[in-house]
C-alpha cells in the first residue's frame, strides 16, 4: 500500500533525527577523546607486568629517577664551598675599641702586657675569619667541610675547621695555652666586646654557583634502542625496569609528529565511533523504530553514553583519578527503566568499546564492565522500590570484585592484586546510588515514567483514585478489573505490565464528571432515557476530553495521559450511533458526532488496554456466562477491532493479539467462575 503524505513525512522526520543525533554523538565523543600518546599502562616496582609485550619504537635516554638526582644535587650541595666576603673593617674597629679602653679602663700593673696579648690573639681569630654562631651552626649541619674567602676579588678555599665562630674565637683566646696569663684576669677584660663576625655568607654568587653545578648533572643514566624489548607480560618490573618505563612515557610525546600523529587519530577515532553509532541507529531501526516517534527519547538515548564517554576522556586525558571510578552502569539501568532491556544492553555495550579505545587496559576494562552491566540489566527488570538500586549497587561492586580478581589470577598466576582497584569498584558502588536521583531529574526534564513513579500514582490511596471510589464506585471497579486483566495480558507478551496497569486505572477517570450517565455506575434508572442519541453520545464522548482535564490538573505523566486518549481510539459509540440511524433512516449521518477524539493506539501496553477495555465492559452483558460464550466474545470484539483497523499503528503484532485472546478468555471463565458442561450417559 502506498505510505501516505504524513506517513511519509515521519520517515523524513525520524531519518533527520537519525542522522543528527550521529552525528552530533560522533563529533563530542571524538572532540573530547585523548589524541596525544598517552602513556596509559598502570605499572607498579616488583609487580608483575600485565599487558603484552613492550618494544621501544625509539632511542631514548634512561632518565634518573627522583631519588638518583636528589642525592647527587645533596652531594653536590655538601661538595659546594659557599662564598662569604671577609670585612677588613671588622677588625679595625675592634682594635679601636681594644685600645682605648686598655688606655682608660684598664691601668692595672699588667694592664698593657695583656692588651698587647689579647691584640695578637684577635689579630690571627680576625686572620682566619669569624662567623656568626648560626652560620657556623648551619654549615656544620649541612655537613660542610670547606667555605671559600674572598679578599681583594680573591675566593680562597678555607676548611671550616680553620675558621672561627664568636663563641670558638673566645675559647681559642681564653684558653690560650701560655702560662703568663690568667684566665681569670682576661675575663675582667671583657672579650666578647671585642668579637664580632667579619666573614658575610655572599647569597647571590653562591646561589648562581650552586645552580650552575646543578644543572650541569646529567639527566640520563645510559640508553634504550629502537626496537629493544623492554619489558613482557608476566616479567617483574622491578626498579631499573620501572625507569626505564618512566623515560619511555616521559619522551614518548616528543618522538611524535604532532599535526600528523593528531589527524591520523582523530580519523581513526571517528570512524570507529560513527561505526558504532550507525551500528545502534540500524538495531533501533529494525527493532526500536517506535523510539525516532518522540524526540525526547531520542535524544537521552544518545546522551547518556555521550556524557559518559565525554567524562572518561577527560578522567584519562587528565589522569583525573581512575576510569573504574566511572559508574558506566548507570547508564543500562536508566535505559532499562525507561525503555527494554535489549536497548539497554546493546547503549552499553557501545559505551564501554568507545571508552576503551582510550584505554591501553582496554581488555580487563571491557571484560569486567559488560559484565557488571548484564548483571545490573536482569537486577532492575521492573524498578518499584529505593532499596533495588541499593541491592543493584552492591552486587554489581561484587561482579566487580570477583572478576577483576580471577582475571588478575588468571594474567599473575599469583593472587596480588592491585588494593587500589578495590578502592575504585567502592567508590564507583558509591556513585551508582545517585541513579535513583538521576531517575527522577530524567523523568521531569524528558517525559518519561519510570517504574517507582508508576507504583506511586497506582496506589488506590491516591487522592485521584480515592476520589473515583466515591464518586464512580462502579467505574472504579471496571477499571481495577481492567488493570487486572492487561497486567496478565502484557506479562505474556512481554509488555510493560506496571505501566498498562497504572493507565487501566486512570483510563476512564473521565467518568467522575458524570459518573450516572455510565452503566457501571447506574441503580437501574438511566438518564439516557430523557436525552436524544445524539446528546448522549456527545455526553459519553466527553468523558476523554474530561479525563485529559482531570489528568492535566492533577499533574498525571503524559505516557498515562495518552490512555485516556487511545483506549476507544477514534471508535464509534456504536450504541447510540446504531440508535440514531435506526431513529433518522433516510437521513445521512455525520459520523464525527459519534466518533471518539483519538489517536488510535500507538505501543503495545495502549492496544493491550483497548481489547482488556472492550472486553470486559462487554462482558458485564452477556445473558449466560459459558466457555462458548465467552470465548465468542472475546473473538469478536478484537477481531472487529482488528478490521477497523486501531492496531495499525502500534507494535503490537498477531502473535501477540493470539496471546492476548486466549489470556482474555482464560481470566474470564475464572472470574464468572464458568463449568465444562458434563457429558451424559448413554444408555
Amino acid at each position: 500500500m502506498k505510505p501516505t503524505k504524513q506517513q511519509r513525512r515521519n520517515d523524513r522526520t525520524r531519518l533527520m533525527m537519525k542522522i543528527v543525533l550521529t552525528v552530533v554523538a560522533t563529533a563530542l565523543i571524538v572532540y573530547f577523546m585523548p589524541r596525544g600518546e598517552e602513556f596509559g599502562f598502570q605499572y607498579e616496582v616488583n609487580k608483575p607486568w600485565k599487558y603484552g609485550q613492550l618494544m621501544s619504537t625509539f632511542k631514548f635516554p634512561i632518565y634518573k629517577n627522583d631519588s638518583v638526582m636528589h642525592r647527587e644535587q645533596d652531594s653536590i650541595a655538601r661538595r659546594f664551598q659557599p662564598y662569604y666576603n671577609a670585612d677588613v673593617a671588622v677588625k679595625d674597629t675592634m682594635m679601636l675599641r681594644l685600645k682605648a679602653n686598655g688606655s682608660k679602663e684598664w691601668n692595672g700593673q699588667n694592664a698593657a702586657m695583656y692588651v698587647k696579648h689579647i691584640t695578637a690573639l684577635l689579630d690571627t681569630v680576625y686572620k682566619h675569619g669569624v662567623l656568626s654562631v648560626d652560620d657556623y651552626s648551619a654549615l656544620k649541619d649541612k655537613g660542610q667541610k670547606s667555605i671559600r674567602i674572598v679578599r681583594d676579588n680573591q675566593a680562597t678555599p678555607v676548611q671550616l675547621k680553620d675558621v672561627f665562630s664568636t663563641r670558638s674565637a673566645y675559647e681559642y683566646i681564653m684558653t690560650d695555652e701560655s702560662d703568663k696569663y690568667s684566665r681569670l684576669v682576661l675575663q675582667e677584660y671583657n672579650i666578647n666586646e671585642f668579637i664580632s663576625p667579619n666573614l658575610t655568607y655572599d647569597n647571590m654568587k653562591s646561589e648562581a654557583e650552586l645552580s650552575e653545578a646543578i644543572k650541569n648533572i646529567t639527566l640520563s643514566n645510559g640508553f634504550v634502542l629502537a626496537g629493544q624489548k623492554i619489558v613482557d607480560r608476566g616479567e617483574l618490573v622491578t626498579e631499573e625496569v620501572y625507569n626505564i618505563l618512566k623515560s619511555y612515557e616521559k619522551e614518548m610525546s616528543k618522538h611524535v609528529v604532532v599535526s600528523d600523529h593528531i589527524s591520523f587519530k582523530a580519523l581513526g577515532q571517528s570512524v570507529f565511533v560513527l561505526v558504532i553509532f550507525i551500528s545502534l541507529v540500524t538495531y533501533l531501526t529494525l527493532f526500536r523504530e517506535d523510539y525516532f516517534d518522540n524526540y525526547r527519547s531520542g535524544i537521552m538515548l544518545f546522551a547518556l553514553p555521550v556524557l559518559f564517554c565525554i567524562i572518561a576522556s577527560l578522567m584519562v586525558s587528565h589522569k583525573f583519578l581512575n576510569v573504574f571510578m566511572l559508574p558506566c552502569c548507570m547508564v543500562p539501568i536508566i535505559i532499562r527503566v525507561f525503555m527494554d532491556s535489549r536497548t539497554a544492553f546493546m547503549f552499553h555495550c557501545a559505551m564501554v568499546l568507545i571508552i576503551s579505545l582510550m584505554l591501553e587496559s582496554n581488555y580487563e576494562f571491557v571484560i569486567v564492565q559488560l559484565t557488571a552491566g548484564m548483571v545490573a540489566i536482569q537486577m532492575l527488570r521492573e524498578l518499584s522500590e529505593r532499596s533495588q538500586i541499593i541491592r543493584t549497587a552492591v552486587v554489581i561492586f561484587l561482579v566487580y570484585v570477583v572478576f577483576y580478581t580471577s582475571y588478575s589470577l588468571i594474567h599473575e598466576n599469583d593472587f596480588n592484586p592491585d588494593t587500589w582497584m578495590y578502592v575504585c569498584f567502592g567508590v564507583n558502588g558509591v556513585l551508582l546510588l545517585f541513579a535513583y536521583p538521576l531517575l527522577w531529574m530524567l523523568e521531569k526534564l524528558f517525559g518519561f515514567v519510570s517504574d517507582v513513579t508508576l507504583v506511586e500514582l497506582s496506589n488506590i490511596n491516591n487522592p485521584l483514585l480515592q476520589r473515583m471510589t466515591e464518586v464512580a464506585p462502579g467505574t472504579f471497579q471496571h477499571s481495577m478489573q481492567v488493570a487486572n486483566l492487561s497486567a496478565e495480558v502484557a506479562n505474556k507478551i512481554g509488555a510493560k505490565a506496571q505501566l498498562v496497569r497504572t493507565g487501566a486505572l486512570y483510563h476512564d477517570i473521565g467518568k467522575m464528571e458524570r459518573p450516572v450517565f455510565f452503566t457501571e455506575n447506574q441503580n437501574g434508572i438511566s438518564p439516557h432515557k430523557h436525552l436524544t442519541a445524539l446528546k448522549s453520545a456527545e455526553v459519553i464522548i466527553a468523558h476523554v476530553y474530561n479525563g485529559i482535564a482531570l489528568a492535566e490538573k492533577n499533574h498525571i505523566p503524559d505516557t498515562i495521559k495518552r490512555f485516556i486518549t487511545t483506549h476507544h481510539g477514534v471508535g464509534k459509540a456504536k450504541f447510540f450511533y446504531v440508535t440514531y440511524k435506526n431513529e433518522h433512516p433516510d437521513e445521512k449521518v455525520d459520523e464525527k458526532l459519534f466518533t471518539y477524539p483519538g489517536p488510535n493506539p500507538s505501543s503495545k501496553e495502549e492496544a493491550i488496554l483497548m481489547m482488556c477495555d472492550a472486553v470486559e465492559a462487554a462482558s458485564r452483558s452477556l445473558p449466560e456466562y459459558t466457555e462458548e460464550s465467552i470465548n465468542s466474545l472475546v473473538d469478536r470484539i478484537i477481531d472487529g477491532q482488528v478490521a477497523d483497523g486501531f492496531f495499525s499503528e502500534s507494535s503490537i503484532t498477531f502473535k501477540d493479539i493470539a496471546v492476548a485472546k486466549s489470556v482474555l478468555q482464560e481470566k474470564l471463565k475464572t472470574i464468572y467462575h464458568t463449568r465444562i458442561s458434563y457429558p451424559e450417559l448413554k444408555s
